[in-house]
């Protein structure tokens, strides 16, 4: 367990002991459940590092214990999980907070790849204070602050906030955002990033510092 407990929220068993078996094998400890309601009351009592959640769940499903999670104001790290391969879904649980999106069936080797890359983003290891405009991060203690009120972010979109603040008016490709910040561009769609954006600029509003450059891509910008 020295990379902490991983929640694994899945109601086909044969699924969760795979994903349990790999994400062991990466050095997490692993809890399994199998309902909404048994998720969110694990989630209180053991505080995991992140949360593998199905979205299919039966009762209260996935989308609606993230909701319930972000609502409460936990920021967990959640990676939903789903049969449905369709963009609609995927954006709203983006919306939702979540920080990450794999559809089955996916391989188990990816699945713990995306629970590392979503940990590193949300690691806070380095005393750094970054300013653009009225806009400032501190990237150890990943906090957010629009002129002097903070701002509520998921892991993912801090990383890509920092990642554009840390290169100040620098313009990146979609792609290279995904390389970037999510660590496997070739299995994630671009369209991710714009949503990502999307809710930056939406929590942000008027101070937010990202600029859209036209077809090419964003940078953070002060002007």
């Amino acid at each position: 367990m020295e990379r902490g407990l991983v929640l694994v929220v899945e109601d086909e068993p044969a699924i969760a002991e795979l994903v349990a078996l790999y994400l062991r094998r990466d050095g997490f400890g692993v809890r399994v459940e199998s309902s909404g309601d048994a998720a969110l009351a694990a989630v209180r009592s053991l505080s995991p590092v992140a949360v593998v959640l199905d979205v299919g769940l039966p009762g209260m499903n996935g989308i609606e214990v993230c909701r319930a999670l972000r609502a409460a104001g936990d920021w967990t790290p959640v990676l939903f999980v789903t049969a449905r391969d369709d963009e609609v879904d995927r954006l709203l649980g983006l919306e939702l907070g979540a920080d990450d999106y794999i559809t089955k069936p996916f391989s188990p080797r990816e699945l713990a790849l995306r629970v590392r890359t979503v940990l590193r983003r949300s690691s806070g290891v380095v005393s750094e204070v970054l300013q653009v405009g009225s806009v400032r991060i501190d990237v150890g203690e990943r906090r957010a602050f629009a002129g002097s009120s903070e701002v509520s972010l998921t892991s993912t979109e801090f990383g890509l906030l920092a990642y554009l603040m840390k290169h100040p008016r620098q313009v990146f490709t979609r792609e290279q955002l995904l390389s970037a910040v999510w660590g496997y561009a070739s299995v994630a769609g671009t369209r991710t990033v714009d949503v990502h954006i999307a809710q930056l600029r939406a929590k942000f509003g008027a101070a937010s510092p990202i600029r859209t450059v036209r077809g090419v891509g964003y940078s953070a910008d002060a002007s």
